[in-house]
């Protein structure tokens, strides 16, 4: 009958009506808040490595000799960082554990193209030549992959700061930094655009149209580093070039009038 209210049925009301999918919903929850925080903690060690090796790149590039031990001032400089980045490294290795080291693989591959850099410009003014992969893959602390892409995009990244310090060397001394001769060579060692032609021709060579993984962050950034990697050698070739051009024209010792600059950078900015 219209109106009339039948009685509920004896413990009705106090049944909940929890549904069967709740707790299936709340491990999901659960796993995308692990997610989260996992990634964001990789971000963020990511960044903090990728800034520490560009103050270990700055510090270095104040070196001004091939094939001869980094001075003790820089040394001591650059040790402590290297120290904070496997700190760095070690405090994220059990978040890249199993699947998770592919799965937040974009996440730390900033950080350790800017590692394999520092480590590579490092090794080059110790030794002259480049670090190897197994080399770059034993300064990681274990539990972090140092992938094939990371380490060959952090060597394109390279040849950018083999042209500023050749360019810085040409600018203050007149000189080509060259290493000492070894065995089957001249008199003379290879000097650095020697070095950074190698390096370009065989990363010209280099085919990342073929392989077995189309997502290849290699694949992706290869012709912007190519380009860059042109351009850096290019530099340093038309400066060579102009230092052997106009150096017939200057005087036996001379160096460059560094005061003069300095005054003028001093007048801009007054003027500023």
């Amino acid at each position: 009958m219209a109106g009339q209210k039948h009685a509920l049925d004896e413990g009705e009301m106090d049944t909940p009506n929890v549904s069967p999918f709740m707790s299936m919903f709340e491990d999901f929850r659960k796993e995308l808040d692990e997610h989260q925080d996992r990634r964001e903690r990789i971000i963020k060690a990511s960044r903090d490595i990728t800034a520490l090796s560009k103050k270990i790149i700055f510090s270095l590039q104040r070196v001004r000799h091939l094939q001869q031990a980094i001075p003790p001032p820089i040394s001591k400089d650059i040790t402590s960082r290297y120290d904070s980045i496997k700190d760095l490294f070690t405090s994220i290795a059990p978040d890249l554990q199993g699947i998770n080291s592919w799965r937040y693989q974009k996440q730390i591959s900033g950080g350790c193209q800017e590692f394999v850099e520092a480590i590579s410009f490092h090794h080059y003014l110790e030794t002259q030549r480049l670090i190897t992969h197994a080399e770059a893959q034993a300064l990681i602390p274990d539990g972090v992959e140092l992938t094939t892409d990371d380490y060959v995009l952090g060597l394109f990244d390279l040849t950018g700061e083999l042209m500023r310090f050749a360019i810085t060397n040409i600018a203050t001394s007149g000189t080509l930094p060259r290493g000492a001769a070894t065995a089957g060579e001249e008199s003379e060692g290879r000097d650095i655009l020697m070095d950074l032609r190698a390096v370009r021709t065989n990363f010209e060579t280099l085919d990342t149209s073929v392989g077995p993984n189309d997502y290849s962050y290699l694949k992706k950034d290869i012709q912007k580093k190519v380009e860059v990697m042109r351009q850096s050698v290019g530099k340093v070739e038309y400066a060579a070039y102009g230092m052997i051009i106009r150096g017939r024209e200057r005087p036996k010792g001379w160096v460059p009038d560094l005061s003069e600059g300095q005054e003028r950078g001093r007048e801009a900015v007054e003027s500023y």
